[in-house]
């Protein structure tokens, strides 16, 4: 073994006995100062399909989030803006970004203020799509990755280093149509992230049945089909949205027309399945539709929510092979649980219930996975939530 291969082997050791540490320090400092709870909402109709509703919302929400003792108190509305379904936090904490979802969507930034959480806007680009869905931040912060659901396109937007947005550096349409006329009669782009390593850009685009693979330059914001250049699921699945195994050897996928989660081995930019397995207990013929997919921070365990059902499906990881056993069916309390979000931690997970316009909150049991409702609080057509360290 080289003498460099031997620093990376200490190196990563080092990682890995610091990780429990590490993990602990972040815990007693939320517990401390506790967290900003962001909420993104829908001011107007929904996305398509979605059918229109009347909403009250104005824009972001903002709430402080006690984790010693469970309280969540309002702080009002952060920022008034059109139809926030989605929201990102920059890796620094500093600045939030979220969609404009219409036609002809964009991206907005915002500076967080550290101590009352309010948001000062910075700027608005053009998400070069319509009804922008997602928006993602790289790793390190240099870009913001954008998924076009109506337009079925994707774009990377550079991030400035005083947290505003450039005008995109790379913007790709997808092409072709998937197994449902209705659901799937072109590209519905739904969601846009990239690897562990940021190499790698992968989106999920739910009318194709598809997640199509880029490799990613993140200096320059640019995106390259990766050979092969896309990775399918089942038929009519419709993938929506994916979640990276912190050890990035898996990559499980939610399929919101089939209530399905695909597992993959992945390996750079490759993918090969694993496992399809239902998000629904046996027995359950009612509609339903896959929304949010998380895995745990320690790689133990994954979250999926079911609207219809209106659950949190809880799956164990084997270590090994990377397949799911399902563990629980949380009742989320509401309607049409359309996000969730663990915080860092994983201690909490806040699941947003859209139809009945209600924030249900569980404590996770780090051992089991398993959930256990602590409270809810009412927030207008909430569709994203996000957890920022407060000051």
């Amino acid at each position: 073994m080289t003498t460099t291969a031997s620093a990376l082997v200490l190196f990563a050791f080092g990682i890995a006995l610091l990780a429990p540490a590490l993990a602990g320090e972040t815990e007693r400092a939320a517990s401390r100062t506790g967290y900003f709870v962001y909420v993104g909402t829908f001011t107007a109709a929904a996305t398509p399909p979605e059918p229109p509703r009347p909403s009250s919302s104005k824009g972001i929400y903002v709430y402080r989030f006690l984790p010693a003792t469970g309280q969540l108190t309002s702080l009002g509305l952060a920022a008034e803006t059109f139809s926030p379904s989605f929201l990102a936090v920059h890796p620094n904490g500093r600045f939030l970004y979220a969609v404009v979802n219409r036609k002809n969507g964009g991206v907005k930034s915002f500076a967080i203020e550290p101590r009352s959480g309010k948001l000062t806007f910075l700027n608005e680009v053009a998400s070069h799509g319509d009804n922008p869905c997602f928006v993602d931040t790289d790793r390190k912060g240099r870009n913001v990755l954008v998924a076009n659901y109506t337009s079925g396109s994707v774009a990377v937007l550079p991030i400035r280093q005083d947290g505003r947005l450039a005008e995109a550096t790379a913007v790709v349409q997808h092409t072709g149509s998937g197994a449902d006329p209705t659901r799937q009669e072109g590209p519905h782009a739904h969601m846009m992230s990239t690897s562990l390593d940021d190499r790698f850009a992968v989106a999920a685009d739910l009318g194709l049945d598809k997640l199509l693979v880029y490799r990613f330059d993140a200096g320059n914001g640019t995106l390259t089909p990766q050979d092969p250049p896309f990775a399918r699921v089942k038929a009519g699945a419709g993938p929506r949205h994916f979640s990276f195994h912190p050890s990035g050897k898996f990559i499980y996928v939610v399929n919101e027309m089939a209530s399905t989660v695909t597992a993959f081995a992945y390996d750079s930019g490759t993918f090969k399945e694993l496992q399809t397995i239902s998000t629904l207990p046996k027995g359950f013929k009612e509609e339903n539709t896959g929304a949010e997919i998380e895995v745990h921070p320690n790689g133990k365990f994954l979250y999926a929510s079911n609207r219809g059902l209106d659950s949190i499906a809880v799956f164990a990881i084997d270590p090994n092979k990377g397949t799911l056993t399902q563990v629980q069916q949380a009742s989320t309390g509401g309607k049409s649980p359309r996000a969730f979000e663990l915080d860092p931690t994983g201690s909490f997970l806040f699941a947003a219930n859209q139809v009945s316009e209600n924030l249900a909150m569980f404590r996770v049991d780090r051992t089991t996975g398993r959930l256990t409702p602590i409270g809810q609080v009412s927030v207008p057509v909430p569709a994203g939530v996000k957890f920022v360290p407060a000051e």
